[in-house]
């Protein structure tokens, strides 16, 4: 893939080992004298595993359109607690705004995506309060997909992933997206596979309702036949209607 396309792998957002992120801009002499609309990406692994190098795969597809691609990393539990992670993807957000015309991206057109926990993460990031502590316009963030994700943190809580991330009941209180939700956020695409198992389903199931019961925008893409380990592969399959929906979303900040 990357005999296609460029990738610069590592580039720095911050001073910790795990503020890196992959950018796959739109070569220049694809997009001529125009700049791209970028997509960044989350990745999953319950804030403990993975890495922004497993999902390049995704980019291909979106560069084909003329979309950039970046990966993101984020330190992981237990080094980090989630806040810890909010903040970083809030920062590495900031510095792709900010570097956006030395890639040939359009800082206009920036959103953002993830899968499973990064899909939590992504969540957080739609949230425009956020923009103004790094100098931000406060629709930096113009619009997100979540694919699978994690939108209330109590389940994770009670589960054997707390001997890991350390969760207490403000940080439940205060990073569940689904029990803080934003005054002002860009629409969000929302996705979860079909076959996954009935807490992704009804977590998403209720979040979509709290999100529109805030007055935010929100579109809910069906994903019959994949689990929680291949519905983000959808995101980079140019036939598929999640496909399609964010190509729409980048293209004309329209969710329906």
């Amino acid at each position: 893939m990357r005999g296609r396309y460029g990738c610069l792998v590592d580039l720095a957002y911050g001073p910790s080992p795990g503020e890196r992120l992959d950018l796959f801009p739109v070569p220049a002499a694809q997009r001529g004298d125009t700049r791209a609309p970028l997509v960044a990406f989350i990745h999953g692994g319950y804030w403990q595993s993975l890495d922004k190098g497993d999902f390049g795969y995704l980019a291909p597809a979106l560069l084909d359109r003329g979309i950039a691609f970046a990966s993101l990393n984020y330190d992981l539990a237990p080094r980090a607690g989630i806040p810890d992670m909010v903040a970083q993807i809030r920062r590495a957000l900031a510095w792709l705004y900010d570097a956006a015309a030395q890639y040939g991206i359009d800082r206009e057109r920036i959103f953002v995506a993830g899968h499973s926990a990064g899909g939590h993460l992504a969540a957080t990031a739609l949230d425009r309060a956020w923009t103004a502590e790094h100098d931000l316009p406060e629709d930096a963030v113009k619009g997100g997909l979540s694919i699978s994700g994690v939108y209330d943190l109590e389940p994770m809580r009670l589960s054997y992933h707390q001997s890991v991330l350390q969760l207490d009941a403000d940080t439940v209180e205060d990073y569940s997206p689904l029990r803080c939700l934003p005054r002002n956020a860009g629409p969000l695409l929302l996705a979860v596979g079909a076959d996954e198992t009935r807490e992704f389903l009804l977590q998403q199931q209720a979040f979509a309702a709290a999100w529109r019961g805030a007055g935010l925008r929100a579109a809910e893409v069906d994903m019959p036949g994949r689990h929680h380990f291949d519905a983000v592969d959808a995101m980079g399959e140019p036939d598929h209607p999640l496909f399609a929906a964010l190509l729409r979303l980048v293209e004309t900040q329209e969710i329906d």
